[in-house]
This record gives structure tokens, sequence and C-alpha cells, in this order.
């Protein structure tokens, strides 16, 4: 249980950006389901939170930097920007949870190596209960080194690497989207 003394959860979407999702692995079926699971938090009641990231190639304002057009903020929902690859680093995200009243988050989005990562180790860090949710996640294959990365084997290794993990008086879990409990 979070060491935060809160018992509300909500939803982070963390960087579903054009720019990102146009060649993100299975970009647009992972957006067609976060779609569908802002939907059903939105109907449970569960704050969703949106979380757009800054930097060169992504700037404020332009077309790849857009949250994919099937996802519409509603006017209410709190909408954090940043320039890190975590999205408590610099940002009012950890106020804005305090004021909700959450002590759980349930994580999807873009990149499962990078923001998805961060995001997800800075929560736990500050003692948020975790839960990834396995197959509303994504990234992008790349070459390093003269290796190439494979999207899906990054995707499945943070799914592997984050279940059952838990630090003192914290949890994270990694759950499907069908097992939600919203």
């Amino acid at each position: 249980m979070t060491t935060l003394q809160r018992t509300k959860e909500a939803l982070l979407v963390i960087d579903v950006q054009v720019g990102i999702m146009e060649t993100a692995f299975e970009g647009p079926k992972k957006v067609e389901l976060i779609a569908a699971i802002v939907d059903r938090a939105r109907k449970a009641g569960v704050p969703v939170i949106w979380v757009q990231h800054n930097e060169p190639g992504f700037e404020r304002d332009s077309d790849g930097w857009q949250l994919s057009p099937e996802l519409v903020p509603l006017p209410n929902e709190p909408h954090i920007h940043k320039n890190f690859r975590s999205s408590f680093e610099s940002t009012e995200l950890d106020e804005v949870l305090e004021k909700l009243g959450v002590g759980h988050v349930y994580l999807c989005g873009a990149e499962s190596n990078h923001c998805v990562r961060f995001t997800t180790h800075s929560a736990l860090d500050r003692g948020y209960d975790v839960t990834l949710i396995a197959d509303a996640h994504t990234t992008t294959g790349f070459e390093w080194n003269g290796i190439v990365v494979d999207a899906k084997a990054v995707i499945d290794e943070q799914n592997t690497n984050f279940g059952g993990f838990a630090l003192p008086g914290r949890t994270m879990a990694v759950l499907a989207s069908s097992e939600l409990p919203f």
C-alpha cells in the first residue's frame, strides 16, 4: 500500500503525441486502446491526467507535439507539460496528485523505455503504488551501437521487469487493460 496515506487512483496518459505515435510499435492500435481506457476511467470516476513532452522535434504547439487526435482531454482534466523523461521532474504532477488525494497511479503511453520507465520509477520513489498497463504502452525500435533494438522486445522487457516489483510500503503491478478494476 502506498506510503502517502492517500486512497484515490488516477490514470496518467504519458506522451501519446502525434510525432511519437506515428512511428511507435502498433501506434494506431495503442491509441485506440488508450482512448478506451480513458473512457472507462472517466466513467468510473478515476481522474485522467494528461502528460505531454516538450523537446527539440516536439516543440510545444508544433504538429508533432499535439496529442493524438483520438484523445481529447476534458477541460477539467489536468495537463502536465514536461521537459524531462520523468513526468514528475520539474512539473506540478506531485501537487496535482496530492490535491486529488491520489496514492495509486495507472500508467499508459509512450515511450516504454523512456518516459514510461522514468515516470514509473519516479512514482515509486515518491511513495505511489503503480500499475503499468501492459498492453497500453509502446515505443519505437532503434539501432544502438550496431545492435537493432526491437520495440516489441522493449515493451515485453518493461512488462517483465516491473511485474511483482515493489519497494518498502509500495507496490508495482503490471495488468492488461482487460484486468483493470475500472
